[in-house]
């Protein structure tokens, strides 16, 4: 029998109350536990569930007037952190009253009202917990009996039905009010809950989990070994393609020398991102494949293409040559940095042919090969390079100045776009997924989101084309552009949101399924910078040493913690309680990129 791997447990980086974040103590190895604070406390865990069936117990240890209470908070309504968690009742909680008024009561997701239900639930009793996370039902029983003749195996009677396009992925947590016992949990890791109970013996339908009740039919244990992680990238899967084999961080220092050559990569990159650490004077350059080697783009302006002869040089199998110019590799008392990502490799040719024509040879670059049928959009690519894999794709277009869409590349809807105007200054375009299409960001300012049906013609990306409006800074008439689109890829990449809750050392958790690589983390609702945290410039926690996407200063690390972050086996937390990162009641979006699935991740 294969390894279990790690079971969820309580999560004591991931406690949230109306106030602010709760206080829990541990015990039991993090199954057991108690608040402390004056209010309610939600305790979160530590997986999140975007898809599949998963089933539960808790084992009641008390209960006052309705509290504690079992269930799941959505990391897909509101932010994927418990902190946007700040009354009682939330429209972004499902969860069952384990005692109210000697009966059960259900609060389902999206609304605060609590239903009532036949049932209770005593001291000692055990709440089973199943969820049907694709068809967004969950149902609740006591003592191996379903409430509400529930039954899970068929799918009938759940007690939320919930749109799970709008609330999922999800997490389980418990509720609990003031200085009060949580559930004893069991995800599969002791049906005696301790040695309290009698052995159950049930394991799920992959052999894995010991629960005091048998699981429905088709529900699993909550471990690592039964996670989903994209089969593309999965490492059990493939040598090729796991993360590290799409995106990875490179520190080196500079040493003026002509066709020097940084390795250590891991692949063939296709866009390099390079930050000088150390200057107050050079800016974020980005270079391609799909433009080619000395084109340079910059973040943090609104300039226009250039080429430096004595930049980035050429890209090679494991990284790229450098020239003497200072903002790629000056002398040995400068550090840079350089973000790297696999494309679908270099086209060869321009795209000659209309829209919707098949696309001239060597123009469209798909995994590594040249695409021989045509792409949907109304706007051909001039040239195009996709990784359908690690999701990530970079188009040359020209613009018409008229709504239009342009073919991505990829096998799902982008979550993350960079546009830039190329052959005159324009500010950044920026579309995320947490914001939608009727919103825009600019890369090379602080300013906050803004609204603008011109910018992305207030339609979502699809699984083939990005729709473009007629803003000048992603469709003026006959200006060239260059786009670069990524979407989630489960255990690796992962765009989101979280709200902010101006607790020092105690912010948000944000579950991502992976241990970050990069983090990038941008106020939508504030206007603040975009910060940029790694773990190969920070190798151990606190991660604190930040650059700025929108910025040409050197690295800071502030001596106040101001800009601080953990980096986590299953996610990050905010550290700082920094409005830049971290203010009450603010938004930001989160751009992440990993190196481990949480799948195979030790837990920390």
């Amino acid at each position: 029998m294969a390894s279990s791997g790690n079971f969820c447990t309580y999560s004591p980086r991931n406690v949230q109350g109306p106030a602010g974040p709760g206080t829990y103590s541990a015990t039991k190895g993090n199954l057991g536990g108690t608040t402390t604070s004056g209010s309610t406390s939600w305790v979160g865990t530590n997986f999140g569930l975007p898809s599949g069936k998963w089933y539960w117990e808790a084992r009641s240890t008390g209960a006052t007037s309705g509290w504690p209470r079992v269930g799941f908070y959505s990391m897909g309504a509101g932010g994927d952190s418990i902190s946007s968690l700040t009354t009682e009742d939330s429209n972004n909680l499902s969860s069952l009253r384990i005692v109210h008024n000697s009966g059960c009561g259900v609060g389902p997701f999206g609304s605060t009202s609590v239903t009532e239900i036949t049932g209770s639930v005593s001291s000692g009793d055990i709440v089973q917990i199943a969820i049907d996370v694709d068809a967004g039902k969950i149902w609740y029983g006591v003592n191996n009996t379903y409430l509400a003749s529930g039954n899970p195996t068929t799918g009938a009677n759940a007690i939320d039905d919930y749109t799970a396009a709008t609330y999922n992925p999800v997490m389980p947590c418990v509720g609990t009010y003031s200085s009060q016992a949580l559930p004893d949990l069991n995800f599969g890791q002791d049906s005696t809950f301790g040695g309290v109970l009698s052995a159950g013996g049930n394991a799920d339908g992959n052999g894995f989990g010991d629960f005091k009740y048998a699981p429905p039919t088709g529900f699993l244990a909550l471990c690592s070994a039964n996670l989903s992680v994209s089969d593309d990238i999965d490492p059990a899967q493939t040598e090729d393609d796991y993360p590290a084999k799409n995106f990875n961080v490179v520190p080196y220092t500079g040493n003026q020398t002509d066709g020097r050559a940084v390795t250590g990569v891991g692949f063939a990159p296709d866009l390099v991102w390079i930050k000088q650490r150390v200057s107050f004077t050079n800016p974020n350059i980005l270079t391609d494949t799909v433009r080619g080697a000395t084109k340079r783009i910059e973040s943090n302006v609104d300039i226009a293409e250039a080429t430096d002869s004595d930049g980035l040089q050429s890209f090679t199998s494991d990284g790229f040559t450098l020239g003497t110019n200072d903002k790629y590799n000056w002398t040995s008392s400068h550090t840079y940095v350089a973000w790297c990502w696999k494309g679908g490799g270099a086209p060869t040719a321009t795209n000659s042919a209309g829209a919707g024509a098949t696309p001239t040879s060597g123009s469209v670059k798909i995994d590594g090969s040249n695409l021989g049928s045509a792409l949907a959009g109304s706007i051909p690519a001039t040239k195009l390079s996709a990784n359908t894999k690690g999701g990530f794709s970079i188009i040359t277009y020209t613009g018409t100045g008229s709504n239009a869409t342009i073919a991505h590349g990829l096998s799902a809807k982008p979550d993350f776009i960079l546009t830039k105007r190329l052959n005159s200054s324009q500010t950044w375009g920026v579309y995320h997924t947490s914001l939608g299409a009727t919103k825009y960001l600019a890369l090379n300012t602080t300013a906050v989101a803004g609204t603008a049906s011109a910018f992305w013609n207030d339609t979502e990306p699809t699984t083939s084309v990005i729709s473009l409006g007629t803003e000048g800074r992603v469709n003026g008439n006959s200006q060239n552009y260059v786009a670069y689109a990524w979407h989630n890829v489960e255990g690796y990449q992962k765009f989101g949101s979280y709200i902010g809750n101006n607790t020092d050392n105690n912010g948000p958790f944000v579950y991502t399924g992976f241990r970050p690589r990069m983090l990038v983390i941008k106020g939508a609702t504030e206007a603040y910078s975009w910060f940029v945290f790694d773990s190969a410039r920070n190798t151990y926690n606190l991660v604190d040493k930040h650059l700025r996407w929108d910025g040409n200063d050197a690295e800071a690390t502030e001596p106040t913690g101001a800009r601080k972050v953990d980096f986590l086996s299953n996610g990050f937390k905010v550290m700082a309680d920094a409005a830049s990162l971290n203010g009450s009641g603010d938004t930001y979006v989160y751009m992440a990129w990993g190196d481990v699935p949480f799948k195979y991740n030790n837990t920390f």
